[in-house]
Formats: structure tokens, sequence, C-alpha cells
């Protein structure tokens, strides 16, 4: 048996009682999964990119912003690097809400001139260059601190989004339940992430069957959440989903962008949990599996207490401009923090970290259990 960093070792006869338990619980999880990809899976033509992005003879090009706009006007001159137009320069009216934001050398995207002819109108920003960057800082440092294991992680991550794109919203679209797709999504997402980042090892399988353990927790609680709290979801898509498919149920979305949210953090807290366990057997092989569980919990608390602010923060920074328009209506703060849109986020919140909480003793537990405790000396 291969042995990863850290791996506490294991007599022959131990290894197999432990690899024998823990198959007995793995192997039906991955067998249900495979089973649960093979039927769900969207087959034949989905509605993938099936909406045309603009009218016919309309097309998106690049270009350069030569001059910004000047006050009281709103139009920009930008210089096509793209196109039938390639190297002129043409003006472009900016919304409003945009007139302050482009600059000389920004670069846009704009919309060609219809076949009636006008003008090029303004599309977006186009923000592929920095992000690029950002993405090449990030597997940069990923390298640097964290070495192979770091990568391995990323390839995990981008294996979890493969099932995002080609499977989950494929499936959904063809009309398979919401609910079973994204349970069986995300099961697939963590045995991809979990072995891809950490490798296969009764460390990690432990971290596993934690993390399993508060998906069931935090699928429960959504599915209660999304009815009793009648969330229907919230956004300028509805009405295009609605339209586009009226066998869905808005809240059945809900419901399963609840239990993919809190995968990221589910398994961040199982992982840390089974490797401080086994990090603390590796110090005191003989200590008893109560006082190992008890000082994993010592841990474990650190841990839950840096959480239960974790998911809050990291809504209020990504809703902050909902909340600043929110807070603009004369209705009291409790009223404001129950409308629908807010709801929506604050059931999300407290049901990702009842799982999340609720995982820790759970693989915990585990990990206490499935370590071999060496008999202490007389």
């Amino acid at each position: 048996m291969a042995h990863g960093h850290g791996e506490v070792r294991l007599e022959t006869g131990e290894a197999r009682r432990v690899r024998t338990v823990l198959a007995a619980f793995v192997l039906p999880l991955l067998l249900a999964t495979i089973v649960g990809l093979v039927v769900l899976w969207p087959r034949g033509e989905t509605p993938v990119g099936s909406m045309p992005l603009t009218v016919e003879g309309v097309t998106i090009e690049n270009g350069v912003v030569e001059r910004a706009a000047t006050p009281p006007g709103q139009t920009i001159v930008v210089e096509l690097t793209s196109g039938a137009d390639e190297g002129d320069q043409v003006p472009v009216q900016l919304p409003p809400a945009l007139a302050a934001e482009a600059d000389a050398g920004d670069r846009v995207k704009v919309a060609s001139p219809g076949p009636e002819g006008g003008e090029y109108s303004f599309w977006d920003f186009d923000r592929r260059s920095p992000v690029l960057w950002l993405a090449l800082a990030y597997l940069l440092s990923v390298a640097v601190v964290a070495r192979g294991r770091g990568l391995a992680a990323v390839v995990g991550l981008v294996g979890s989004l493969a099932v995002t794109v080609y499977f989950v919203l494929p499936a959904i679209m063809v009309g398979q339940s919401p609910f079973l797709v994204a349970l069986v999504g995300s099961s697939a997402m963590m045995f991809l992430a979990v072995y891809l980042a950490h490798g296969i090892s009764i460390r990690t399988t432990t971290a596993l069957l934690g993390t399993f353990a508060g998906l069931a927790i935090t699928i429960a609680l959504a599915a209660w959440g999304t009815r009793a709290a009648e969330l229907t979801g919230s956004g300028d898509g509805v009405p295009i989903i609605q339209e586009s498919f009226p066998g869905v149920r808005l809240s059945d979305l809900v419901l399963a962008g609840i239990v993919i949210a809190g995968l990221g953090a589910l398994n961040d807290v199982t992982i840390t949990q089974a490797s401080a366990v086994w990090e603390l057997h590796a110090a005191d092989p003989r200590a008893s599996r109560r006082r190992l569980f008890g000082r994993g919990m010592r841990i474990g608390r650190d841990h839950i207490a840096s959480t239960v602010y974790t998911l809050a923060f990291a809504y209020v920074g990504t809703a902050l401009p909902l909340l600043i328009v929110a807070s603009l209506w004369d209705r009291a703060p409790l009223d404001t923090v129950m409308s629908g849109d807010i709801a929506e986020e604050v059931v999300r919140t407290l049901v990702s970290s009842i799982g999340l909480v609720l995982a820790i003793p759970i693989t915990t537990g585990i990990a206490a259990v499935l370590v071999r405790r060496q008999p202490r000396r007389h």
C-alpha cells in the first residue's frame, strides 16, 4: 500500500480491515454515482447554445477606446481591431451607467450595425487579458506553494467544472430533475476533487465519507428550507428560464444551487479534520480513540468558529450592490432580510453552514475510529 505524506502506516491485516470497511461504504457511493451519470446523462441535442446572441447580420467585434467620453456626452471613440471595418475609428454610445468607466486604452466589444445600417453599439468590456493574467498568477502561486498536490487540486477543479458544464447544466435543460442532477453531479465532483487533489488513501477516503455525510445533511435541510420559505429564485434570468423550460420548478433550481454552493467549504473542513486527526495520532499513537476525538474536536471547534462568518461574509461581499438597493426601501431591517432575493441567500448560508458544522464531528469520529491505536505499554 502506497503512503502519501503524513499517512499513518498500518500493518497488513489492519490496513486490509480498514480498506474493507471503507470500501463497504465508498464503493456503493461510487457505483450509485456512475449509474446516476449514465441514467441522467443528456442524450441527443440539448438547448445549450440554442439561443442566438445577436440578431441576424450583427457581429460582435473587438476594439480599443481611443477617446473617452467627455461630459455631458456619453459617446466614446473606438478603433476596431476585428471585423470588416478593422482599423477604423467609430463613435460608440455608452449606457449612462458606464459613461465614466471607459477610459482611453480600454479593450471593449462592440456590436456591428445590422443589415439596415446604423452605428456600432457598446456590447461589453473585453476582460480576457486581465482574467488570463490572474489565472496564470493563480496557477503559479499554487505550483510554488503547494507544488504537485496543488496542481493536482487544480486538475480536480477543472474536472468538477467539466461535470457542471457537460452534465449538470445540459441535464437540467433537457428536463431531468434538478434535485437528482445536483445530487449525482455533486457526488461526481467530490470524487474528482478529493482523490485528484489528495490521492487515494485511508485519510482522504475518511474525509470523503465525512463530506458525503455533510452533503446528505445539506440536501435534507435545503429540501425543507426551499419549500418552507417558499424560495422561487430571483435574478434577471428567471423570465428566460420560465419561458424556455416551463417544466422546471424554480424552487428546484434554488435547491440544486444550494447543494452545489456548499461543496467547496464542506470539502475543505472535512479534509482539514481528517488530516488533523491523523497528525494527532502520529504524535501520540497510543492515545485512546476518545481522547483522539476530543483533541480533534478542539481543532474542529476553532474551524467551526471561523466558518460561522466565512460563508456569511462571502455572501455580503458578492451581494453588496443588492443589499444597498434593498436598504433604500422604507421598511424594517427584518423585512428587508426576509425579502425573496435576500432570503434565498440567507437560507443558502444557513443550510450550508449547518451541514458544514455537523460534518466536522462526523469526520472526526470516523477518523478516530479508523486510525490504528497502538496498545499502551505497562
